[in-house]
C-alpha cells in the first residue's frame, strides 16, 4: 500500500508539472531545449503511468497470500514412476477402501469385548395393597399395605474362565395397618453376591472367546490383505506408466514412419517430374503414406487409452487436479541383465505371500473353533457359589401378652440406620455353595460337528500344502519369463539394426535407380515393425521383471484360499476369515 501511495503521489507530481510547463514553452519560441524539456516531462508521465499499474496490480497479491492453483485442463506435467507409485499410494481409491477394513474388525472386537463390561442395575417403585380381612392373623378388619423399593445391582461376565459375577443389593420401606407387625414402618435390606463359574464346558473357552480370537486373526488378516492390495496396485501402476511409455514412443515410431512414406512420396514426385519415374509409383507411395496415417491415428488413440488407464490409479476422483492435465511420463525403461535369485525368490515368497499368511491366520482360526467345538461336547458342570446378609430395622413395638391377644404397651424408634447397622454386622448371613451337572445322552450334535471340523482343519493343511507348491511355481514361471523376455528384447535390438541397415541400404539403391519403390516401402515397414517389436520386447521385460517382484508378495488373484469352519452350528459364530 506504501508504494501504491508513493506511485500516486508521483503521478499528481508529474502531471503538475506538465500543466505549469506547457504555457511557458508556448510563450518561447521553439528551440531544441524546450522540445528537450517537453518530451522528458512527457517520458515521466508515461513512467509514472507504468509504476501506477505495477503497483495495483501488486497490491492485491501483497494483501493476500498466494495459494498453489490446480494446473489447468491440458497442462503437460512430469511425472516420474516414483511420483507415480507415492501418488497412488495416497490417492488410490481401492487402496482407500481397504483400509478401512481393519477399522471394521476394530469396531467389531470392541463390540465383542463390551460384553465383559459390567451392567449396573436399579429398582424404584411403590406398591400399595389393601387386603380383605381372611384371618385374626390379619391384624385387623382392612390390611393396607405400603412397599416402597429401592434396589441396585451390577453384573459382569467374567474374561477369564467364563464366570459370571452378580452383586444385588436390595430395600424397603414396608407401612401397614396391621396391628400384629413388630415393626412399623419397617426396614428391610439384604445383600447378595453370587459366583457362577464353570469347571468343564465353557471353561477354557467359550462363544465370546472363541468370537474374539477369531475376530482378532480376521483382522490380522485384513492388514495382510491391505499390504497385498497395495503390492498389486503398485505393480499395477508400474505397468500403466510403462505402458503409457510405450504408447508414446509407439507413437513416435508410427510418425518417423509417416514422415518416411511423406518423404517418399515427395521424392517420387520430383523424379516423374523429370521422368525417372512412372506416375504409379507416386500413387503407391500416397497410398502407403495413407495407410501409415492410419496407424498414428492408432497410435494416438492408444497413447490416449494409456493415459486413461495410468490416471485411473493415480487420482482420487475426477476432482483430482490431475485429471484433467496431461501427463508426461519422464521416466524410460532400462534394460537391466543381472542374474535372477531364483531359490531365494522362492523363499521370499514362501515367508511373504499375502495369500499364504491369510492362508495359516485361517489355519488358526480353524483351530480355534475345533478347541470350542471340542468344548462344547464336555459335560456342563457348574459351581455356583452365593454369600449375602440382611438386615431389619425400623419402629419397634413393645407389647405384653402373645399371639393375638398382645397389647401395644410402647414403641422403641429407629430406622434405616438401623437396618444397615445389622445387614453390615452380618447378623443372619445366608450363603449357597451348588454344583450343577448335566450332559445328553447318546450321540451329540456337537460331537459330529468336531468329526466334521477335524476333516475341514486336515482339508485346510492339505490346501496350505498345495498354495506352497503354487507359489513356488508361480515364482519359478515368472522368472523364466523375465528370462525369455531378455532374450526377446536382445534379438529384436539386433533385428531392428539390421532393418535399419536394410533400409539404408535399399534407399540409397532406390537413389541411384537399382531398386524399386516397392522394397523401399517393404524396408520402412519392416522397419517400423522391428522398431515397435523391440520396444513391446522391452515393455514385456519390464512388465515380467514386475511380475516377478510383485508375485513375492501377492497373488495374481485371490484364488480358492482356505476353508473355513464355521462354528455356528454350534452354538458359536464362528467369521469367514477372508470371505473366500
Amino acid at each position: 500500500m506504501k508504494q501504491l501511495v508513493s506511485s500516486l503521489r508521483f503521478v499528481a507530481c508529474a502531471l503538475l508539472v506538465c500543466v505549469a510547463a506547457r504555457p511557458a514553452t508556448a510563450q518561447q519560441p521553439a528551440s531544441d531545449t524546450s522540445a528537450r524539456d517537453t518530451a522528458r516531462l512527457d517520458d515521466l508521465a508515461r513512467e509514472a503511468a507504468r509504476e501506477f499499474a505495477a503497483a495495483s496490480a501488486a497490491a492485491p497479491a501483497n494483501q493476500t497470500r498466494p495459494t498453489t492453483a490446480a494446473p489447468p485442463p491440458g497442462t503437460m506435467v512430469n511425472l516420474t514412476l516414483d511420483e507415480a507409485t507415492a501418488r497412488a499410494l495416497e490417492r488410490n481409491l481401492d487402496i482407500a477402501v481397504e483400509r478401512l477394513n481393519p477399522q471394521t474388525f476394530d469396531l467389531n472386537i470392541a463390540r465383542i469385548r463390551a460384553a465383559y463390561r459390567p451392567t449396573a442395575t436399579s429398582t424404584i417403585g411403590q406398591l400399595s395393597r389393601v387386603q380383605p380381612p381372611t384371618s385374626t392373623l390379619n391384624g385387623g378388619t382392612v390390611v393396607d399395605n405400603s412397599i416402597t423399593t429401592y434396589n441396585s445391582g451390577l453384573q459382569q461376565l467374567v474374561p477369564w474362565g467364563g464366570g459370571a459375577f452378580a452383586f444385588q443389593f436390595n430395600n424397603n420401606k414396608q407401612v401397614t395397618s396391621n396391628n400384629l407387625v413388630n415393626y412399623n414402618p419397617a426396614f428391610n435390606n439384604n445383600f447378595a453376591m453370587t459366583l457362577t463359574q464353570p469347571l468343564l464346558r465353557g471353561f477354557m473357552i467359550d462363544t465370546n472367546r472363541q468370537q474374539l480370537v477369531v475376530t482378532a486373526l480376521n483382522r490380522d488378516a485384513s492388514e495382510i490383505q491391505l499390504r497385498g492390495t497395495i503390492a498389486t496396485t503398485l505393480a499395477n501402476v508400474r505397468n500403466a506408466y510403462w505402458e503409457l511409455v510405450f504408447a508414446i514412443q509407439a507413437l513416435d515410431v508410427a510418425r518417423g514412419s509417416l514422415d518416411l512414406a511423406s518423404k517418399l512420396v515427395a521424392d517420387n514426385r520430383a523424379r516423374v517430374e523429370v521422368g525417372a519415374l512412372a506416375p504409379l509409383d507416386v500413387v503407391q507411395a500416397q497410398a502407403e503414406e495413407a495407410t501409415r496415417l492410419q496407424a498414428v491415428a492408432q497410435a494416438d488413440a492408444q497413447q490416449r487409452t494409456s493415459v486413461l488407464a495410468l490416471k485411473r490409479l493415480i487420482v482420487s476422483g475426477t476432482d483430482d487436479p490431475l485429471w484433467t492435465a496431461d501427463i508426461n511420463p519422464v521416466d524410460r525403461p532400462t534394460f537391466l541383465a543381472d542374474a535372477l535369485d531364483v531359490q531365494g525368490a522362492v523363499r521370499k515368497a514362501l515367508d511373504n505371500r499375502t495369500d499364504l499368511q491369510i492362508a495359516r491366520k485361517t489355519i488358526d482360526s480353524n483351530d480355534v473353533t475345533l478347541r470350542y467345538m471340542r468344548n462344547l461336547t464336555l459335560p456342563a458342570l457348574d459351581l455356583t457359589a452365593m454369600y449375602g446378609a440382611a438386615g431389619l430395622g425400623g419402629t419397634q413395638f413393645q407389647r405384653t401378652g402373645s399371639g393375638v391377644t398382645s397389647q401395644i404397651i410402647g414403641t422403641v424408634p429407629g430406622g434405616y440406620a438401623d437396618a444397615f447397622r445389622t445387614l453390615t454386622g452380618r447378623n443372619f448371613p445366608t450363603w449357597n455353595l451348588a454344583v450343577n451337572f448335566s450332559y445328553p445322552l447318546g450321540a451329540s450334535a456337537a460331537e459330529a460337528q468336531v468329526a466334521r471340523a477335524r476333516v475341514q482343519l486336515n482339508q485346510s493343511a492339505a490346501q496350505l500344502r498345495s498354495l506352497e507348491l503354487q507359489v513356488a511355481t508361480d515364482v519359478t514361471n515368472a522368472a523364466l519369463q523375465v528370462q525369455s523376455g531378455l532374450t526377446r528384447y536382445q534379438a529384436a535390438t539386433v533385428a531392428r539394426g539390421l532393418s535399419q541397415q536394410r533400409l539404408d541400404a535399399e534407399q540409397s539403391r532406390f537413389d541411384v535407380g537399382l531398386s524399386t519403390n516397392f522394397l523401399v516401402v517393404q524396408a520402412q515397414r519392416d522397419l517400423a515393425t522391428a522398431q515397435n517389436t523391440e520396444l513391446r520386447a522391452l515393455l514385456d521385460y519390464r512388465h515380467a521383471l514386475v511380475e516377478y517382484e510383485r508375485l513375492q508378495e501377492t497373488p495374481v488373484n485371490r484364488g480358492a484360499g482356505i476353508t473355513s469352519i464355521n462354528a455356528g452350528a454350534a452354538g458359536g459364530a464362528g467369521v469367514p476369515l477372508n470371505g473366500q
